[in-house]
């Protein structure tokens, strides 16, 4: 059964493209503007774990990392801070990180139903199907708040900090234009949490809107990439003979080893999500190339903790867990934090248990639950490898806790092999794993078995800030990526003249005596083609009526190659070409328009060669010209909308301009549903 036509049935047969598909490049058109920032200033928005760092422009090789936040847990380094938030009981800001989670923790078991904590929130942006300004996210009493006022808080919460520490360095109150903006995101995610983030951004007060480019998006392991490379040997271990690598002075690049056309591998292994990316590097400048395009998944460490929340619900019953959750929302969160200290120290060659303190109002909670102890759980339970300890916790044998990690390394470990096959990635001579959950000893142990020594796997010592300090670089220098790869196709609905044996019967138009074939897929990019920084797809359209004030156009991608029509399977609507024509002829050529259409115009004459005003003497009305504009529109007399389209950067960008004024027309494109 054929798909119906969603042009037909909207009224709108479509579009007429009025150019032909064709990409061009114009280095000098392209190259970014230089504003004259004094400063970059990189948010790493983690998943687990987030922080901001920071160079000056006059000094870009000195990368400053915030200041050591107040709080901590024992083990685990405070460089950067928990991504959690608090909100007051009236939904005002109160607190951020390891301060709102003290704040949480202190508050009476009574009180702390009425304040609304969240955690682990990042995550969202990329499971919700149809992400909107309206998503909403619950806190850990299971109210609802809305996302965008979460994520605008956090990143408020981190200008704050960040402008206070260049006011304290600067000696006076340092203005927010000097600041070129950086937030971190992962590169699995869709234009819709992109552009989610930057609405946040928006909202927070980091940019405005009237000057977007102040705020850079980056990809998480684009950026890893970029500092990797720039990596010297005394900052990184090589996991092949576990220290540090030598041979080389201390003080050269990892670009040692780096030759040209050199090919590395970056996965980054952070508390939401692993993304892996293929870069080639260009000497001697140093440019990176994405050999293929940007994969990963929902792989991060978290996973583990939901692998430990199963346990428990094995264990004690999903219905008590559930019920905990919400009435015991604080002590929840403390049991959370003590399976996480245990977590980091899980090894392949660990002996010794692994022990995990229950809050007392677990113990107690469970008892008024089910009216037996949780001593009693555990010995009727099936789960032979946790035991009770009189000390009130529980006591996990290593093997037990390897078996938490299992499922979300072997997704991991499928993904890097099967990427590994992909015909792009071979000749692969290093690769780096960064983030916080590269420090696990059995992920490393993992990687270290899929790739049986065909590639160098390297690990930075400050593996947790590798994203932050390279988000940094990037905010320097933007152009660094010079080629990038479509993570998909996308494109739009046109009309094409139908062809007999081509086109199927369903979709032809009759428009005035000329047959059309609708839904046609007008391929803007296809997925993993390759694209230069800079590279335009350029389209022209016109407006369907003079009158029309603003043009819609839906755009729609696939993550098939080969897309023949926008009804095809696999192909959704993915975001809307906003063009807005309504400025782009000025009010007195509107005003000439409606003489026109009114008068006519006067033809003067003179005998003199130069000739100012029809008033100077000499001069005569002659003639009268009729143009009669009232009636339908000529072809030619169409107004013609140039559309630009860039798609080598970190999010998608359109200008516009109407051809025969040259004015710039407002274009945007949304991918937030409505």
């Amino acid at each position: 059964m054929a798909t119906p036509s969603p042009a037909k049935s909207m009224g709108d047969p479509g579009i007429t493209p009025l150019s032909p598909t064709h990409v061009l490049k114009d280095s000098e058109e392209n190259e970014p503007t230089r504003h004259p920032y004094v400063v970059v200033v990189a948010i790493d928005f983690g998943t687990t774990s987030s922080g901001y760092a920071y160079a000056f422009t006059k000094e870009p090789e000195c990368i400053h990392t915030m200041r050591r936040w107040e709080g901590g847990d024992p083990g685990v380094s405070n460089q950067k801070t928990p991504t959690t938030i608090l909100l007051s009981p009236d939904r005002k800001f109160h607190s951020f990180g390891y301060a709102a989670r003290d704040f949480y923790h202190d508050l009476d078991p009574t009180e702390s139903k009425q304040w609304l904590y969240l955690e682990k929130f990042k995550m969202k942006l990329h499971t919700t199907a149809n992400l909107s300004i309206d998503t909403d996210l619950h806190a850990a009493n299971g109210k609802k708040v809305k996302a965008l006022d979460i994520f605008a808080y956090a990143l408020a919460f981190f200008k704050e900090q960040a402008l206070k520490e260049l006011s304290d360095q600067a000696w006076a109150d340092f203005d927010n234009a000097d600041v070129r903006w950086v937030i971190t995101v992962p590169a699995i995610w869709k234009m819709p949490a992109k552009q989610f983030m930057r609405e946040a951004a928006y909202k927070a007060g980091l940019v405005s809107r009237d000057n977007p480019d102040q705020l850079i998006i980056a990809l998480e392991p684009e950026a890893a990439s970029i500092y990797c490379r720039k990596l010297r040997l005394h900052q990184m271990v090589d996991l092949g003979n576990k220290t540090a690598l030598n041979g080389y002075s201390p003080t050269e690049n990892i670009g040692v080893g780096m030759t040209q056309g050199d090919r590395y591998v970056v996965v980054d292994c952070g508390g939401g999500t692993v993304d892996l990316t293929v870069h080639q590097i260009r000497m001697p400048e140093g440019h990176l190339k994405e050999l293929y395009k940007a994969s990963g998944g929902p792989y991060g460490s978290i996973g583990i903790d939901y692998e430990f929340e199963k346990l428990l619900c094995k264990i004690f019953g999903q219905d008590f867990i559930d019920q905990f959750k919400i009435k015991r929302p604080a002590a929840w969160v403390d049991l959370m934090i003590a399976f996480e200290s245990r977590k980091r120290a899980a090894a392949p060659d660990r002996s010794n248990p692994l022990n995990i303190n229950l809050p007392f109002s677990f113990i107690d909670y469970y008892k008024k639950f089910r009216g037996h102890s949780v001593e009693h759980a555990l010995r009727k339970s099936n789960v032979d490898f946790v035991k009770w300890s009189s000390q009130g916790m529980l006591r996990m044998n290593p093997d037990a806790m390897n078996a938490l990690f299992k499922p979300t390394i072997d997704h991991i470990i499928q993904h890097l092999t099967e990427l590994f096959e992909r015909p792009e990635v071979t000749d692969i001579r290093f690769l780096f794993l960064v983030g916080g959950f590269a420090e696990s000893p059995l992920l490393q142990q993992a990687v270290q078995k899929m790739l049986q020594g065909h590639s160098r796997i390297i690990i930075p010592h400050d593996v947790g800030l590798t994203i932050l300090k390279g988000a940094v670089l990037f905010g320097l220098d933007p152009s660094i990526i010079k080629v990038r790869r479509s993570p998909l196709t996308y494109g739009v609905g046109v009309l094409n003249r139908f062809v007999e044996g081509k086109h199927p019967p369903e979709k032809m138009l009759v428009k005035e005596g000329t047959r059309w074939c609708t839904d046609v897929f007008d391929t803007f990019i296809s997925t993993d083609q390759s694209v230069a920084l800079g590279e335009t797809v350029k389209r022209s359209y016109t407006p369907a009526k003079p009158s029309q004030q603003v043009i819609v156009i839906h755009v729609y991608c696939s993550e098939k190659e080969s897309v023949s029509f926008i009804t095809d399977p696999g192909v959704r609507k993915c975001g809307t070409l906003k063009l807005d024509v309504s400025g782009t002829e000025s009010p007195a050529a509107r005003r000439e328009i409606q003489t026109l259409m009114q008068f006519g115009i006067h033809v003067y004459c003179s005998e003199k060669e130069s000739v100012s005003f029809i008033t100077d003497p000499g001069v005569r009305k002659c003639g009268t010209l009729k143009l009669d504009v009232s009636g339908t529109e000529s072809p030619a007399a169409r107004r013609e909308i140039q559309t630009l389209m860039q798609f080598g950067d970190t999010e998608i960008r359109a200008m516009a301009v109407d051809v025969a004024t040259s004015r710039s027309v407002k274009a945007s494109i949304d991918f937030l549903s409505q």
